[in-house]
């Protein structure tokens, strides 16, 4: 049983592994005739330098962490650090995810400083002050424990209570633990930001104007400062049912005109109207009842943790194999979950279109890709196993269909 989670743990690493160096690779592509004017020669080059850095911080750490990871396995190393805790099942629980959170936290906190305060600094986007590194560190590091220890709780509660109906109960406590963690977000967000009203004028008109006439609410408009982090663009709305609170990077704002935010919006409007994020959860479910599938053949079965030196089972170390598991199966979750998304991009994209805003949708994802030093060419491999968004140049083609589209029906129409 051990070398068999060991041989599972190598694969999923080596599985990484590939997959970062196919990326790198794939830094040589050539660019598509309809995104060739998104960098100049200068910034293309500097793109590929960038690029290529990334790959190399991805793959390194990508060993370093599939080392250690079978490294503390084969050693033992799990079930000696539990023998120094009291016995009781939370402490040894409490045991492992403090080992395991605090080597993530290790590990996590020299790749983060790595591309943020060197890679993403030596290009120009990172504006993250050492403080400001060291408290976001320090609060994710509180968030991470919070988060494993209650899962850890969730499958001790759901095995202990339910036995072998904890498939279900530990599925459905999942999906709502992920709903939960959705609907904190936005709180989330504010711990460290500053929000500010969106000032009155054509682009808060615009934006309000887009969202009620489709039966939504807005509740506020905000501007955040992520500026003070990064030159990247991003922005979102959020809120469940009919009311929203539309929220903007300051650097989008500062970055795109009206019709190009409008169309950004338009495009998370497409996703609201299509149900996309009900659709997700859907799907979403179905992981769920693979993952209470995997945690109830672990939990039921204490020779898991005794193949690597537990005295019957430890519910902390159980959910350690439960991601060793679940590497194994995670390549094909993630090509059908990944294969929905594309979906509901392009259909996103295509109510931009049916709002107006076509021509300015195009010009924002080119910002979009300018800004956040985009791939332009990406493996089709890592599209289809990684990405959860086409690639520019086909969502840009698929866009120009549809406007296409729409010009020939309004002609019929007219005549």
């Amino acid at each position: 049983m051990k070398i068999a989670i060991i041989l599972l743990a190598l694969v999923g690493s080596l599985y990484s592994l590939v997959l970062s160096i196919v990326q790198m690779r794939s830094a040589s592509n050539p660019t598509p005739a309809n995104v060739a004017d998104v960098f100049d020669a200068e910034t293309y080059k500097k793109w590929k330098a960038y690029s290529r850095e990334c790959s190399i911080l991805s793959i390194v750490f990508t060993c370093v962490t599939g080392i250690i990871t079978l490294a503390m396995l084969a050693s033992g190393v799990h079930a000696a650090f539990a023998s120094l805790f009291p016995a009781g099942v939370f402490m040894q629980l409490l045991s492992i995810i403090i080992l395991e959170v605090a080597i993530s936290f290790v590990v996590g906190i020299v790749r983060e400083y790595v591309s943020d305060m060197i890679i993403e600094q030596k290009y120009g986007f990172n504006r993250t002050s050492i403080k400001t590194f060291i408290t976001d560190c320090i609060r994710n590091l509180i968030i991470e424990f919070v988060l494993s220890l209650l899962l850890t709780m969730l499958l001790w509660g759901s095995h202990v209570w339910f036995g072998d109906w904890m498939i279900l109960v530990f599925a459905v406590a999942m999906l709502l633990f992920s709903l939960f963690i959705s609907f904190m977000y936005p709180l989330f967000s504010r711990i460290g930001n500053k929000f500010t009203p969106l000032e009155d004028g054509v682009l808060k008109d615009r934006l309000m104007e887009l969202l009620t006439k489709h039966g939504y609410q807005v509740k506020a408009i905000e501007v955040m400062d992520a500026s003070r982090r990064t030159t990247k663009l991003n922005a979102y709305f959020t809120g469940f049912g009919k009311m929203k609170t539309i929220v903007l990077y300051d650097n989008l704002v500062n970055a795109m005109d009206t019709d190009e935010i409008c169309a950004v919006f338009a495009h998370e409007l497409g996703h609201g109207l299509h149900k996309d994020v009900l659709k997700g959860q859907i799907l979403n479910f179905g992981n769920m009842l693979l993952m209470g599938v995997l945690v109830w053949v672990v939990a039921s079965n204490p020779i898991f943790c005794e193949a690597f030196g537990f005295e019957g089972i430890n519910y902390g170390f159980a959910y350690v194999i439960l991601g060793v598991l679940l590497g194994l199966f995670n390549p094909l979750i993630s090509l059908l979950i990944n294969a929905r998304s594309r979906r509901a991009e392009y259909r996103a994209d295509k109510q931009a279109v049916s709002e107006g805003y076509g021509p300015a949708m195009i010009t924002a994802l080119k910002k979009l890709a300018r800004e956040n030093f985009s791939h332009l060419a990406p493996s089709r491999i890592n599209v289809v196993l990684e990405y959860s968004h086409p690639p520019l140049s086909e969502r840009i083609t698929a866009v120009e269909k549809e406007l296409a589209s729409t010009r020939v029906a309004n002609t019929t129409q007219r005549s």
